[in-house]
Order: structure tokens, then C-alpha cells, then sequence
């Protein structure tokens, strides 16, 4: 997957549906522009001029890159949105004559802030578009690592839904690996060899592929770096996984061997009723992971998409937290209810 800012809609997305990143990048720029509606615009002409093209080129782009340009801010007004405009532009010393046309014309496009951010993102020409993007991209990555404390590789124990998943995820889990003890011959190898089989099912890849890619040390635990998403199909996964070989196992009137238990997973895995929640949860983690953490999962990349802009607010807003903080909150819960007993 090119990741280039210029070739690449899905990161110039993740850019533009960062509110936090594009706020401190505004502060950056320093572009000037027009009050209009409780928000400061830019016409054609002076975003030409800042990124010393021409106008012509600007009209290139506005059509050859049409929905993305006004799915993030830009669009024509005219009409009486159109004259409150040009009262805006006279009242802040503007004249219509340096901008030709803008006194007889009845409609005019506008680009709010992150509508030209998407232009300087999908520029080749000029230097300054260069330099801007050069910016966007230090900006929004100071922008995560600050707002997260320094680092993202436990990003998604940030969410408030983290805790629930992980602790519920353990019971699960534990029906897993008895399920195995008891019903699958072999020794102490089989929990890893299932384990990576459930994670390969999911991920179309392997636990010691994945923990490369996030760059995780050895002390690091794996499914402590997956997001809640994550470990609640995980979960579903393992609860039903263990079932399944229970019954087999007592159908059988006695444990699996490894091929039996290995058949089981497979037919399992490709079971109608997971793939939607599989397919989603893959989306959330490959996209998720280029956005936050800059991993890129090869196997997933038909499934990456933008993140959105409330995942932004999930993992790096005012309401996220880290895992301390959580804990430290569902402690003081916890002491309150017994306060009250």
C-alpha cells in the first residue's frame, strides 16, 4: 500500500478526520482567510497564491479530485450565502476587483480549512505544497504521541471499553484452554499452536507476525495491544471453539488428536455466521493500526479504510484515558459502592 500523502486517500482521510491534529496544524499555517458562517474560508485565487500555482491548476484539481475536495469542506455558494460573503470580504478590506470576476458573479467556491489542507495534500506542483505536507505529517504525529503520553502501542487500552473486554475476554479464554487440556491430545505446545490458529483465522497472520509488525518486545503481551473490537471477536472465537471440541470430544468418548482438533478449527473458521464480524474486525484493526501506531498489516490491506473521525475521539480525545487512570477510576467506583453497603 503507497502511503504517500499525494497518492494515498485513506491517509490524507486519516489527516483531515483528526479534528485535534488539524486544529494545531491551522495554528501552524497561519493562513488567513474570511469569516463566513462561524468558520474562516479561502477563495480560489488566494490558495493559489499560497501554494504559487496557478488557478487553472487549482480548476484541475477541483475537478479531477471533485468528491474527496467537497465530501472535506469545499464547496459553491451563491444566492444569499453568496452576498453575505462578499459583505464579509468588503468588510474585512477586500475588493472585489482584485478577485476579477467575484462583483458580477452568481456563484463562487469556497475552501474552508480542511478543504484546502486536502488540496495541499493532493498537490505536486510547488514547493510550498511539499513543505506543507511535510508539516501535516510531523504535526499530526507529535499530535497522537502527545495526546496518548508518548507512545502508541497501547493505544487502544485508551478506550473506556477496554477494561470490560480484556476482563471478560479472560473467562472466555479459560473455557479455551481447559477445553483443550481436556479434549485435545498433546502436550503444553497445543495452546499456542490453537491459539495462533485462532489469531491466523482472524488476522491472516501468524501472533509472531503481528508482534513484528507492532514492534513489540518480548515483555509485551499480545493481546494486550488489541482493541476491544479485537478481543470481543477473539472471545466469541474461543467460547465457541471450546464447545465445539467438548461436544466432538464426548461424541467421540474420548479426546481429540491434533488433526481431529485441527479440521475442527478450520471448519470453524469458515463458518458463515463469523465472517461479518471477522471482515469488521479486521477493518478496525489494519486501519485502525496504520492510522495510530503507522503498522501496516500487508495481509489486511483490502480492508483498510479512513479511521473516523469519533475513533480519533475515542483514542486520543478529551474522554480517553490510559489503562492507569481507568483502573484507578474503577477503584474509587468500587470503594463508593462499598461505602454504601
Amino acid at each position: 500500500m503507497n502511503t504517500e500523502l499525494t497518492l494515498s486517500a485513506v491517509q490524507r482521510q486519516n489527516i483531515l478526520n483528526n479534528q485535534y491534529a488539524v486544529q494545531e496544524i491551522e495554528k501552524a499555517t497561519g493562513i488567513s482567510g474570511i469569516p463566513f458562517e462561524g468558520k474562516t474560508v479561502v477563495l480560489k485565487e488566494s490558495v493559489a497564491d499560497f501554494f504559487g500555482v496557478t488557478t487553472r491548476t487549482i480548476e484541475g484539481y477541483l475537478e479531477t479530485h471533485a468528491d474527496e475536495l467537497r465530501g472535506n469542506g469545499y464547496e459553491v455558494v451563491r444566492g444569499k450565502r453568496l452576498k453575505t460573503l462578499k459583505n464579509a470580504l468588503v468588510a474585512q478590506g477586500g475588493t472585489e476587483e482584485f478577485f476579477g470576476t467575484l462583483k458580477t458573479t452568481s456563484l463562487l467556491g469556497i475552501f474552508d480549512f480542511r478543504a484546502f489542507l486536502n488540496l495541499g495534500m493532493l498537490l505536486t506542483e510547488g514547493e510550498r505544497a511539499r513543505q506543507l505536507r511535510s508539516a501535516i505529517l510531523d504535526i499530526a504525529i507529535d499530535t497522537v504521541n502527545v495526546r496518548t503520553g508518548g507512545g502508541t502501542k497501547y493505544i487502544n487500552q485508551r478506550d473506556e471499553d477496554f477494561i470490560r473486554a480484556a476482563f471478560s475476554g479472560e473467562t472466555y479464554r479459560k473455557q479455551f484452554t481447559d477445553a483443550l487440556k481436556d479434549c485435545v491430545e498433546g502436550g503444553n505446545f497445543k495452546y499456542a499452536t490453537f491459539t495462533d490458529k485462532v489469531y491466523e483465522s482472524i488476522f491472516l497472520e501468524k501472533a509472531r507476525e503481528y508482534r513484528k509488525i507492532l514492534k513489540l518486545e518480548k515483555a509485551d503481551k499480545t493481546r494486550e495491544t488489541f482493541y476491544a473490537e479485537v478481543l470481543d471477536l477473539i472471545a466469541s472465537y474461543e467460547t465457541g471453539l471450546a464447545d465445539a471440541i467438548r461436544t466432538a470430544s464426548e461424541r467421540l468418548g474420548r479426546p481429540l488428536t491434533y488433526h481431529e482438533a485441527d479440521a475442527l478449527f478450520a471448519e470453524f473458521g469458515n463458518a458463515p455466521m463469523l465472517r461479518p464480524l471477522v471482515e469488521a474486525a479486521r477493518a478496525k484493526m489494519a486501519s485502525r493500526d496504520l492510522a495510530f501506531r503507522d503498522a501496516l498489516h500487508a495481509s489486511l490491506e483490502q480492508y483498510i479504510v479512513p479511521v473516523r473521525p469519533e475513533d480519533f475521539e475515542r483514542f486520543i480525545g478529551d474522554k480517553s484515558k490510559d489503562l492507569a487512570e481507568r483502573l484507578e477510576d474503577a477503584k474509587l467506583v468500587l470503594k463508593r459502592l462499598k461505602e454504601r453497603e
